[in-house]
């Protein structure tokens, strides 16, 4: 019985506790191992997996068929110990045992920011919303969000522009909530992106499910962006995980009249960045991301939007695609989206490869290396049209 197998069968399983599950397929070696027997477990846990692989035994025909069912569904299990499982998930100091993902599974490993806010958000939120989203996966972040309304709705769609986006559900993936962003979850999925949850896909919306939710919204990012959040807001639940988690928080500044500015200007109170666009985020990442601040912001304002100070960061615009000749030269697929190709002085050759979404897939499709001091996860923002919003 493989990992995958084994989780299947366990997280399909009526009343298994996640933390006691992890636990116990800890001290086992993995989920395989534990259902086998093998491992040590102490007495306060032999008992209750005892019981499991009982159920499991007595259930298996019934468990199988509705785990085949979920996979004609494209619903898949990632365990805790999967390859897939993403990376920075699994250093939280709670990760769910398994994951239930819709799309892509590869694409939880992209670098992913977190976009959250109010239901009730202003025009003006909204726009502010969409705006980071779009630039910041134009530049190959994953955006993560609820999938909720309002702020969470407009992040997605403003990825949905230019890249990729995760959503993590608060429900089951066979119950998508709330109803009307059933087509939005579709796009998501079509898009390349990845629906996310850790309830059974049966699971109804209840409402203390949610804040376990965003543990695993903040666990899968570098970072998490606040766009409008009242003061007792669930979005400043997030932002405390984040900083459980170590992660960065970010919070956009509003109006001192709107109230939805209050949760946000409490966060930069204590500590939380204050950001007015995607540079000034991508900045404070540091270390990793450095490449990505120094393409963010160029030396003067270029766009109207820019002059009238709506966004700080400079977008360069989209280069000409590369002739025939050069595309026969780099072996370049003829259908490639010109976007996809930009012009490096950097390596001293004709043309570099940089994907807006999906660098390494493309790399592998076409057999292009990137030049000399590009990294794996810098898909360039220079190649993006001038600004967003």
């Amino acid at each position: 019985m493989t990992e995958r197998e084994a989780a299947s069968l366990l997280a399909l399983l009526p009343a298994t506790g996640p933390a006691r599950v992890r636990e116990a397929a800890a001290r086992c070696g993995g989920f395989a191992n534990l259902l086998a027997g093998r491992g040590e477990l102490p007495p306060s846990l032999a008992g209750e997996v005892a019981r499991w692989r009982e159920e499991v035994a007595r259930s298996r025909p019934a468990l199988e068929e509705r785990a085949a069912r979920l996979a004609a569904a494209g619903i898949q299990i990632l365990p805790l110990t999967d390859p897939l499982y993403p990376s920075l998930l699994r250093e939280i100091p709670d990760p769910p045992p398994w994951l239930f993902v819709r799309g892509r599974p590869e694409a939880l490993s992209l670098p992913q920011i977190a976009i959250v806010g109010s239901r009730r958000a202003s025009r003006f939120g909204l726009a502010q919303a969409e705006r980071f989203a779009a630039q910041l996966a134009a530049g190959g972040f994953a955006i993560t969000s609820g999938l909720a309304v309002g702020i969470d709705a407009a992040a997605h769609r403003g990825a949905l522009r230019t890249g990729v986006t995760v959503a993590v559900l608060g429900s089951g993936l066979a119950r998508i909530y709330p109803r009307q962003h059933r087509e939005l979850a579709e796009e998501i999925v079509a898009g390349g992106g990845a629906l996310v949850a850790e309830l059974p896909p049966e699971a109804p919306p209840l409402p203390h499910h949610f804040p376990r939710r965003n543990r695993i919204l903040s666990g899968l990012a570098l970072g998490v962006l606040v766009v409008e959040a009242a003061a007792q807001s669930g979005s400043l639940i997030t932002a405390r995980h984040a900083l459980e988690q170590g992660r960065e928080v970010f919070a956009v500044p509003g109006s001192l009249h709107n109230p939805l500015s209050r949760g946000c200007h409490r966060l930069i109170r204590e500590g939380a960045v204050l950001v007015e666009c995607a540079a000034d985020l991508v900045a404070e990442l540091g270390g990793l991301l450095e490449h990505k601040a120094e393409e963010l912001a160029p030396p003067a304002p270029t766009c109207r939007k820019a002059r009238l100070g709506g966004c700080s960061a400079t977008w360069r615009p989209v280069p000409p695609a590369p002739t025939p000749s050069a595309r026969r030269s780099a072996s370049i697929p003829r259908s490639s989206p010109r976007s996809w190709w930009i012009w490096s002085s950097r390596a001293g050759s004709n043309c570099a490869a940089a994907s807006t979404t999906a660098p390494a897939e493309l790399t592998r499709a076409t057999g292009l290396r990137r030049p000399a001091g590009w990294s794996s996860l810098s898909p360039s923002f220079r190649s993006r049209r001038p600004c967003i919003g």
